[in-house]
């Protein structure tokens, strides 16, 4: 999954980027409103946080912009604790949640990823199909209740692939959501990825579809 983070604040940006990454997202960034706004329209993201009080370009009118070129990204607002009207006024925008600063890191990962589940149909942090089992919240993987060790950009493609089951994704899809902004991406590498995870699941869990991409049927 692929999330972008629009905060001034270097420190703040820094530290949710971090956070991010190291739960297994890729992560670009933006420090002011124009900048976020640009990559917000132009690149495909699974979730976007945006500040509200940015240089340049305000939070708000970042998503109000968004919305009315008909953007549908999942957003997270970050607000000021004490400003209840920030909130009001960015639900009425078009955000899908916010968190007020200040706040602690894993709440920000919790909604994230509320935000991703909901976005591609799932109720549950636990996503399932056949024997294997995905908790998107640990990043654990089993298949017949026995753990499954992956890599990162394993765990990466599995991940979206289990968001998105029952669909068909290219592998352009893939490498756009799988990688940040400055990854070199190749999506020849793709193939070699789903080579892996083959290998440790079981046979008919990845599909390929001639000409088309990959697909995890559905149950």
């Amino acid at each position: 999954m692929r999330i972008l983070v629009v905060e001034d604040d270097a420190n703040l940006n820094r530290q949710i980027k971090d956070a991010l990454t190291e739960a297994g997202y890729a992560v670009d960034v933006a420090f002011d409103g124009e900048e976020g706004h640009f990559l917000g329209d132009t690149e495909p993201y699974d979730a976007i946080i945006l500040d509200i009080g940015l240089p340049q370009m305000d939070g708000l009118s970042v998503l109000e912009e968004w919305r009315r070129a008909g953007r549908t990204t999942p957003v997270l607002l970050l607000t000021a604790r004490d400003r209840w009207s920030d909130k009001v006024q960015g639900i009425d925008a078009g955000a899908d949640d916010y968190v007020a600063k200040p706040f602690h890191m894993e709440e920000v990962l919790a909604r994230v990823r509320a935000l991703v589940r909901r976005a591609a149909g799932h109720a549950s942090n636990e996503i399932v199909a056949g024997a294997v089992r995905l908790d998107a919240r640990s990043g654990k993987v089993t298949v017949d209740g026995q753990s499954v060790k992956l890599t990162s950009h394993e765990l990466r493609l599995l991940s979206y692939l289990m968001h998105h089951k029952g669909k068909v994704i290219s592998r352009t899809e893939l490498t756009e959501h799988l990688y940040d902004q400055d990854f070199d991406r190749d999506s020849n590498t793709i193939e070699v990825f789903v080579g892996r995870l083959r290998k440790k699941l079981p046979d008919d869990c990845i599909q390929t579809v001639r000409g088309l991409g990959y697909q995890i049927a559905e149950d």
